[in-house]
């Protein structure tokens, strides 16, 4: 790992780290030397993921649709390494499909989870960052927070939600030395792709136009790892092959 890469001495929340891109961004940061609190609401999942990973890692249960919940996190991860570096607000789910069909309460959970979950946990750890003069923040949003995806509007319209705040909250917290950005990878190989229909599925895997979470863990990397002086903004990732 490059002198560049090194994150020693940093504490990290991944929030849904127990797989998919908060789990690859969770090992990455660990191999960059941080201490990380793996949250997620599956605890027995973090439990066997941290024993495997080392005491570096720290399981930390939330669930992020209980306002308290969230409240707690904080707090709780103060208790195990005693500050908060990074945040990597990156849970989130998934709805597609026509509206037309749609289930609202599908989009009610997802909208809250995407959007409302995501800025309670950005406003849990500012106060902690503010009084250290210093943090990142990173979102995880999508390709569809800046070009709307025909098939997900429900979904594109959360990760929209996602970029103004990103944008807004970043200039109000800059002069407090917190950076905030997104990252926003096109489709990723994770269970949030459970809901496109098989013959979808078949043509991406096809098509190369699917990317693995470790892709988007090396990107969160890269924007965590840039002198203080420089903040990455927004960095999109997609495959080649996807044509948008």
């Amino acid at each position: 790992m490059s002198e560049y890469f090194d994150l020693s001495g940093k504490v990290a929340i991944v929030t849904g780290a127990a797989s998919g891109i908060g789990l690859a961004c969770a090992r990455s940061l660990l191999a960059a030397g941080a201490r990380v609190a793996l949250a997620d609401i599956d605890v027995a999942r973090l439990r066997a993921l941290t024993a495997e990973l080392g005491p570096a890692s720290a399981p930390v249960m939330v669930d992020l649709m209980d306002p308290h919940s969230i409240g707690r996190l904080v707090p709780t991860v103060l208790d195990l390494f005693g500050q908060v570096d990074v945040l990597h607000a990156n849970a989130g789910s998934y709805v597609g499909g026509p509206i037309a069909d749609g289930d609202p309460d599908a989009w009610d959970r997802m909208l809250y989870l995407n959007i409302n979950a995501a800025f309670r946990c950005v406003r849990e750890v500012l106060p902690h960052m503010i009084g250290r003069g210093t943090g990142d923040i990173v979102m995880t949003s999508s390709v569809a927070g800046l070009v709307p995806v025909v098939w997900e509007p429900i979904y594109t319209a959360s990760k929209h939600a996602v970029q103004a705040f990103i944008h807004t909250v970043r200039r109000q917290v800059a002069p407090n030395g917190i950076r905030v950005g997104g990252v926003a990878p096109g489709p990723v190989i994770t269970g949030l792709l459970k809901d496109w229909p098989k013959e979808k599925m078949d043509e991406a895997l096809a098509a190369h136009s699917l990317m693995e979470p470790q892709m988007v863990a090396d990107a969160v990397m890269f924007m965590l790892t840039r002198p203080r002086t420089v903040t990455v903004r927004d960095l999109v990732i997609v495959p080649q092959s996807l044509d948008l």
